[in-house]
């Protein structure tokens, strides 16, 4: 008989909780501890997942963001995969999204307008003309609730925020909740997601992790082999809102479908890639439909470790790091330089709202909002 989630509470201390199960030995912890005050004097926690194959996620409930995430190299040697900071005040200023489940909506939505069932919403721009990834303070910026869901053999951590009718211009008071499972017996994070709504409104709920599998944010993530389940992307405009338009990857810098290092054609001088300054791009993943899919897999040489990423969602926005410059201070007082790291931002497509042909976001009353995402972790010789 496996328990009922238990909702943390917090002492300011370390505190351990552990799940109990009818027959089982073995118990299943998850750690919290404090993290900090926010700026309004809300307290935030950090919570430790870990299982027996020697991987560690670490998330805290300001953003419900991924702060660490420890896997091993070919040779077992563990590292931290993916950049962040290391106090609560780098994520209160943060501009880059490190770690972030981001929403009401991933991505960008041009102009920051949308039309729904005859309304015209406005948004914040909060990125030149339009509006990225849920305004000034979409869900990056909120608390979240915390709950503990663990099973006897899985670590499971339930995030949950409500965000009312009209926050940053959306429709609807959405009741989102993210849950990260952690299995014993497997190096793999699985993100689910769920919301419902009480008007009709658009989401696009996904994670903004930036990973570079060196363990090394001083290493470029330009030799990493990139592989994406896709044979179209769409292409944007110079705002990096997409045109509309479904076009083919072939014989061009595009093409993923085979492994090939992340720097292989990334300066070439092409439209779109100067557009992005590299690649921020949506591709059209191959066997999108309501069940889990294959969407990408990528492979460093130097450290053997490998990622493989499936999700139910129809499109994965591929993003360089194209945009981080130096002056990002993260963990230990590193800077986290130009290509430092990618993200693959599982998603429907950018600007959906107002392209026709794309897959819809709307989510209306009675409705349920699913997602489900998995990071697996390998390592080849």
């Amino acid at each position: 008989m496996i328990r009922q989630p238990m909702v943390f509470w917090a002492t300011g201390a370390l505190v351990v909780f552990c799940a109990s199960f009818f027959g089982k030995s073995a118990e299943r912890k998850i750690r919290m501890w404090s993290f900090g005050k926010t700026t309004d004097g809300e307290p935030t926690y950090r919570y430790l997942l870990a299982n027996d194959k020697g991987m560690e996620v670490e998330i805290i409930n300001y953003g419900a963001d991924i702060v660490s995430l420890k896997v091993p190299d070919r040779n077992g040697k563990i590292a931290d995969v993916v950049l962040g900071y290391d106090d609560l005040d780098g994520y209160q200023a943060d501009k880059s999204y490190l770690g972030a489940s981001v929403g009401r909506y991933g991505n960008r939505i041009a102009a920051g307008r949308f039309t729904l069932d005859g309304a015209t919403f406005h948004l914040p721009r909060n990125e030149g003309p339009n509006c990225l990834h849920g305004g000034v303070r979409g869900f990056n910026k909120r608390l979240w609730t915390a709950a503990d869901a663990s099973r006897a053999d899985a670590q499971v951590l339930e995030f949950g925020y409500t965000s009312v009718d009209g926050e940053e211009g959306f429709p609807g008071t959405l009741v989102a909740k993210v849950t990260f499972t952690l299995p014993s017996d497997k190096n793999e994070l699985r993100i689910d997601y769920t919301a419902t709504t009480d008007k009709a409104t658009v989401v696009n709920l996904t994670n903004h992790s930036y990973f570079n599998l060196t363990g090394v944010p001083a290493e470029e993530i330009l030799d990493h082999r990139l592989v994406l389940h896709a044979a179209k992307f769409t292409p944007v405009d110079a705002t990096l809102i997409p045109t509309g338009e479904e076009r083919s990857v072939a014989d061009g810098p595009f093409d993923f479908r085979k492994p090939t290092a992340i720097g292989a054609r990334i300066d070439q001088d092409d439209p779109q890639l100067r557009f992005a300054r590299g690649y921020d791009h949506n591709w059209i993943l191959e066997e999108a439909g309501n069940d889990l899919h294959a969407a990408a897999e990528v492979y460093d040489p130097a450290s053997g470790r490998a990622l493989e990423v499936e999700t139910t969602e129809p499109g994965i926005q591929f993003y360089s790091g194209n945009f981080l410059d130096g002056t990002v201070r993260g963990k230990a007082g590193q800077c986290y330089g130009h290509r430092a790291a990618f993200c693959l931002e599982t998603q429907h497509f950018p600007d959906s709202p107002n392209h026709a042909n794309f897959p819809p976001t709307e989510l209306k009353p009675g409705q349920t909002y699913t997602s489900t995402t998995i990071f697996r972790f390998s390592t080849r010789k």
